[in-house]
């Protein structure tokens, strides 16, 4: 924007000559004053019996409500000072919510002129065209420097305007960034930090950064093997992060081996790793495991956590078939926008057809809609249900028009589109009419599905892809670069939003492959990192400077425990033998995996503790979740002592299964001394002891 338009705009609050317009300045002064907030007149059953949409989504019933109701006594025509929708935010009359309004402010002149002006709302209100701040995303140099954001606004009947005044800023975190209501922000900590702005119903995030050290670094000779490199370190340089150097080949095997199969590399595998030629040998076996079938097992049962497949009462065949289908489709590679079309669409018996299974997993059609919208779209639509969503572009029409599209289905064991079913919209009382959100109304009397899975599923949609992406980069790092993954939104921004861009585009032009952006992920110079810390980064938890160490999954954890100690657990009536991320109902008998914090999928199983917490801790430490199996005559250990192995040899071999190393120098000498303090009679206690410690150790707990 020039200079001259920003000297025209710098006159906030200036008043227009032409009648004041309630949309678009009235409702900005309700909002601005936090009169149609969700604690105040904009709760769903409003406040002293004064009901006003929230956050101005609804300026039509706004109006009436402020004019009509009441006999209309909350505006006064012939003496518009005496108006109650004036004497009570100005504290003149008692006010619940306390003085909200200066009686001779800007906000009051306004209401006082639209009321003098005859309080009507034009036959055609004005439309926002834009919304912007100045400056954008900024670099601040140093704890309290203020930046002074200027909104400025776009209509459809004249020039731009600033609109600052109006604008609601606040923190997403208040101890790192203060705002005033004039939007002057004041960093009060180093980081990246996210100011909102909102205005109408657009909502705009702008990013302060204030680097974690005043000394510039150089990062342009850290080594890219693609683009998500260049953007990872692109942000650290900006940040003046340091990274930390590349991890050792045994932590990149057993990462890189929990990460695509759910399983510890064996000895014969950290051997044999150990002994390539260093060039290619990680791409080589990142490739490998990705075409191998316990890929496939372990990312079924990922897959079926994400959609959260699970038996309905009295019956379990359509969950089995829909698991089969997951596998299937993981096999075989299908594109996951053709497994997303699938589900949406499938009809049919779903004991046989595995993907109509999908649409049973909801109990009515407001479920469905929800949940298709946070698996697909990583969008939480619910928060639309009983109005327009608060922190996002989302409407009730919105919401109730994606549950129309699947109110006629029929949800037994065959599932099929009826003649019947209607979705009620409590904004107009009326049907609810058949909406792909966002977007355009449709038909109906016809099968809104397939219209629907078509923009789902569209290139252009701008959620579906990076909704995956996301939850693909979660798997990998620990955490996504939108958290939670299942809400996307403008207000949420992710840690590197051009890097999410890049994701999904990549992903969408390689045919929404998972293998390929699971490769990409993998190959990159950022995934492959130490956990170990620097003194310059180790605050960092989000930017990738470093691995972060993150627990292992209930049911990965079940089995590195099985497979480390050599008795594995039986679960419910399933064969000997079965993994526990080969099960596919969720609910199978297992107080293992009880204790570890499994996930029932009754709900979103993305986040919450994965490994139990502090029961988990608690069963680990003193219960018999661990004891039982080491101290067992058939365990591992009872066995190497029965064969008579040394104990460097057995605690060698715990160590290669467990954390996917041999022992240190300075471990080694360690365990020589409390060897020497043990005599023969005390030596299997000891190795129980030992081995009890480094099944409890963070380093086996965690995926680093």
């Amino acid at each position: 924007m020039s200079m001259p338009v920003l000297l025209l705009l710098s006159v906030v609050g200036a008043e227009p000559t032409r009648p004041v317009d309630f949309d678009t300045e009235v409702v900005p002064v309700l909002t601005k004053a936090g009169c149609n907030a969700g604690s105040c007149h904009g709760a769903a059953a409003g406040r002293g019996g004064f009901h006003l949409s929230l956050f101005g989504s609804d300026a039509a019933a706004d109006r009436e409500a402020i004019v009509e109701e009441l006999e209309g006594r909350r505006t006064n025509l012939a003496r518009p000072n005496e108006s109650l929708v004036l004497t009570k935010p100005t504290g003149i009359l008692k006010h619940g919510g306390g003085e909200r309004l200066d009686m001779d402010g800007e906000g009051a002149k306004r209401l006082r002129n639209w009321i003098a002006a005859g309080a009507s709302r034009s036959a055609k209100p004005r439309r926002l065209s834009s919304f912007e701040i100045q400056p954008g995303n900024t670099i601040v140099k140093h704890i309290g420097e203020e930046v002074a954001l200027i909104a400025t606004a776009r209509f459809d009947d004249g020039p731009a305007e600033n609109v600052t005044a109006w604008t609601v800023f606040s923190s997403t975190d208040t101890s790192a960034v203060e705002v005033s209501g004039r939007g002057k922000a004041t960093t009060r900590r180093r980081g990246q930090h996210v100011v909102i702005a909102r205005f109408l119903d657009r909502v705009v995030p702008i990013r302060l950064t204030l680097p974690f050290s005043d000394t510039a670094i150089d990062l342009t000779k850290e080594p890219r093997a693609n683009f998500i490199d260049d953007e990872v370190l692109n942000s650290l340089e900006v940040l003046r992060i340091p990274v930390s150097p590349r991890a050792d080949d045994a932590a990149f095997l057993r990462r890189i081996r929990l990460d695509l199969t759910g399983r510890l590399p064996t000895p014969e595998e950290v051997a044999l790793f150990s002994k390539e030629p260093p060039k290619e040998k990680r791409t080589k076996r990142i490739d490998t495991l990705l075409a191998s079938d316990e890929f496939v097992d372990y990312w079924t049962f990922k897959l079926a956590n994400l959609v959260r497949n699970r038996p309905q009462p009295a019956e379990a065949e359509g969950m089995r078939a829909f698991h089969g289908w997951l596998h299937d489709c993981l096999k075989n590679s299908t594109p996951f926008d053709k497994l997303a079309r699938d589900a949406v669409t499938a009809l049919g018996d779903s004991h046989t057809d595995g993907a109509a299974y999908f649409s049973r997993l909801s109990n009515d059609a407001r479920s469905q809609a929800e949940h298709v919208s946070e698996v697909f779209l990583g969008v939480r639509l619910q928060c639309a249900n009983c109005h327009n969503h608060p922190l996002d572009r989302w409407s009730q029409d919105d919401y109730h028009g994606l549950a129309a599209i699947f109110a006629k289905l029929e949800r037994g064991r065959v599932v099929k589109v009826g003649t019947r079913g209607a979705i009620t919209n409590p904004r107009t009382g009326d049907p609810a009419v058949p909406r792909i959100p966002g977007t355009k109304y449709l038909d109906a009397s016809g099968d809104g599905r397939e219209a629907f899975a078509a923009w789902l599923t569209s290139p252009d949609n701008p959620f579906f892809a990076k909704a995956i992406v996301n939850r693909l980069w979660k798997a990998m790092f620990g955490t996504g670069l939108v958290e939670p993954v299942d809400d996307l939104r403008e207000t949420n921004p992710a840690t590197h939003p051009e890097l999410l861009g890049r994701l999904a585009a990549d992903f969408v032009k390689n045919g929404y492959s998972i293998r390929h952006t699971l490769r990409l992920i993998a190959g990159s110079h950022a995934y492959g990192r130490s956990a170990d810390s620097l003194p310059a980064n180790k605050d960092d938890e989000r930017l990738y400077s470093h691995a972060n160490r993150r627990p292992l999954e209930a049911a990965v954890l079940a089995d590195a425990l099985g497979d480390v100690t050599g008795i594995t657990d039986k679960f419910g009536e399933e064969p000997a033998g079965t993994r526990a991320i080969s099960l596919v109902n969720p609910q199978t008998p297992s107080r293992t995996l009880d204790v570890l914090g499994r996930c029932s999928r009754q709900a979103s199983c993305e986040s919450g503790t994965m490994n139990g917490g502090v029961p988990a801790m608690l069963h680990r430490l003193n219960g018999d979740l661990i004891n039982r199996k080491i101290v067992s005559k058939e365990g591992r250990l009872h066995r190497l002592i029965l064969a008579g192995k040394s104990t460097e040899e057995i605690l060698g071999e715990f160590y290669i299964r467990a954390l996917g190393r041999s022992l240190t120098a300075a471990e080694l000498q360690y365990w020589n001394r409390q060897t020497e303090k043990v005599n023969q009679e005390d030596r299997t206690a000891f190795l129980e002891d030992a081995v009890w410690g480094i099944l409890n150790s963070r380093e086996f707990w965690s995926n680093h």
